[in-house]
């Protein structure tokens, strides 16, 4: 944390106009039921994943942080100089990236859990799925916002936003990838609707990833996530040649008008 703080001081001291952020895997948790206790469990989890920004965007280790760590009689050696860094130096915008929302549960009896292999949780009837277990959720992404943005007042920058997926090329090599297309163009309205409609300061959105390659997640060339299909499998076959999805040209007209293409 402090890390984090000398390295937003420097880059203002290098160039007061210097913009610096965090990075944040985020996506909100829904309670499982209406049960007050699946409530406090969602709590609790949000709380886990907003901890290290909760310091990095307010300046200050969060009380509940405090709490823990003092009924676990874990004691952190901090100085004054310490403090006054986090305070005085706290990120210039909250960088994160979004594939999933959660479901948390009080329940120690709900057991069935989503596939997604980085943030599994507990499974949401309500959402499909991709190939790999992970939930779509467009409206997971307002609502994340919305949290960021009333949580910290910072503008954001999603960083990463994407569709894992298996692509099959027709006999001509050409993907013809319209899921990916419906799974971006839902999740770029969901931003939109962020912005004008419940005020969110938001700087900007990238996809993960422009180009095919080997999933960072499950260590698979076949989980494709790119614009940009690449002829590799998961032995290693493959000359490696490129070519452009439908979603290529798709996205192309997306930057190309800001936005306004997507209806």
């Amino acid at each position: 944390m402090v890390a984090s703080a000398l390295a937003t001081k420097i880059a203002h001291e290098i160039d007061p106009e210097n913009k610096v952020g965090c990075m944040l895997a985020a996506g909100q948790y829904y309670p499982n039921t209406a049960h007050p206790r699946d409530y406090w469990a969602a709590m609790e989890e949000d709380r886990k994943s907003y901890f290290f920004i909760d310091v990095q965007a307010r300046g200050e280790y969060p009380n509940y942080a405090k709490k823990q760590w003092e009924r676990e009689g874990i004691e952190i050696e901090m100085t004054a100089e310490d403090l006054d860094l986090l305070k005085n130096y706290t990120v210039d915008f909250v960088s994160f990236s979004y594939y999933a929302s959660r479901v948390a549960s009080g329940d120690p009896t709900v057991t069935e859990k989503t596939a997604g292999n980085i943030f599994a949780s507990i499974k949401n009837p309500y959402l499909e799925s991709s190939e790999w277990g992970w939930q779509i959720d467009p409206l997971g992404l307002r609502i994340t916002l919305n949290a960021i943005w009333d949580r910290y007042q910072k503008p954001m920058f999603i960083v990463e936003n994407g569709l894992g997926a298996i692509d099959a090329p027709d006999e001509n090599g050409y993907v013809k990838d319209d899921y990916r297309i419906a799974y971006l163009e839902a999740h770029i309205k969901a931003m939109r609707d962020a912005i004008h409609q419940d005020g969110v300061d938001l700087l900007g959105y990238t996809t993960w990833g422009c180009i095919d390659l080997v999933s960072a997640g499950t260590g698979e060339m076949n989980k494709r996530y790119g614009f940009i299909y690449v002829d590799r499998d998961n032995a290693g076959n493959g000359s490696l040649n490129r070519s452009k999805k439908k979603s290529f040209y798709w996205y192309k007209e997306v930057i190309a008008s800001n936005g306004a293409s997507v209806k």
